[in-house]
């Protein structure tokens, strides 16, 4: 029994506005581009509809047009380095926010690697399938991402 666009759609978005957010590091960024993936798989649903995982497949969507849109633009501004949202008073969502700020800088593959990991609980095989690379790839992608990170960190603390 194959379930209609708009049911799929109703499901998933949330979910994909939610992982795009995180990828983009720019909830409004983050809708263009669901919003294109949802609009090329409702031309395509017979087909997608067919797959094993339409979700997977949709999520695969995000991930490519995050990846080609971020080519496609030769500057990239986050609306929160135009506008900063206003500090939380809570020390997890200031911890939270400067963590996914730092994630933001990385780049763009390291940066896919780290959030299908972390944010979405891929494995190393997963991530090789959704980014069309190998699994030894996908962990030097993390492991740079992660140097990185910690590096950035030490710099903070030192400052």
């Amino acid at each position: 029994m194959t379930t209609s666009f708009e049911d799929f759609a109703t499901g998933q978005v949330t979910p994909l506005l939610r992982y795009a957010t995180v990828l983009t590091g720019d909830p409004h960024l983050a809708q263009d581009v669901v919003q294109e993936c949802l609009l090329r798989a409702q031309q395509r649903w017979t087909r997608i509809a067919q797959v094993d995982a339409p979700a997977a497949y949709l999520k695969r969507m995000v991930t490519n047009e995050f990846l080609s849109w971020r080519r496609r633009r030769k500057t990239h501004t986050p609306l929160h380095s135009i506008d900063p949202p206003s500090p939380d008073p809570s020390g997890f969502y200031d911890e939270r926010e400067a963590m996914l700020q730092r994630i933001d800088k990385l780049p763009r593959k390291q940066k896919a690697c780290v959030v299908l990991r972390y944010y979405e609980g891929y494995d190393d095989a997963e991530i090789a399938e959704t980014l069309n690379c190998s699994q030894v790839t996908v962990r030097s992608h993390i492991s740079r991402a992660l140097a990185t990170l910690r590096a950035n960190d030490r710099v903070k603390e030192a400052l």
